[in-house]
């Protein structure tokens, strides 16, 4: 099944916001999956089950760099927006 994802990072108490954020990036990149990165969110899409790994993959390596929530809005019915510069 495809399904498309609407994820933000926020890490907490951290100094410097970014090398969780790129860390976290970079995990949904190992997994191949298509995404784009806004300001406030990261769209993706992909096959249920490469997606939900990537979103954990993403998760414990952005915990690693301390407090982290993640929010996340999943969706088997809604067209992902164009990814990648579709």
């Amino acid at each position: 099944m495809e399904v498309s994802a609407q994820v933000s990072l926020y890490p907490l108490g951290q100094s410097d916001l970014r090398p969780a954020i790129e860390a976290a990036c970079k995990a949904l990149e190992a997994r191949g999956l298509d995404y784009r990165a806004g300001s406030m969110s990261t769209l993706l899409a992909g096959q249920a089950e490469a997606v939900f790994t990537a979103l954990r993959d993403a998760f414990q390596v952005a915990a690693s760099h301390g407090s982290t929530v993640m929010v996340i809005t999943l969706s088997n019915a809604c067209s992902p927006l164009p990814l990648r510069g579709e």
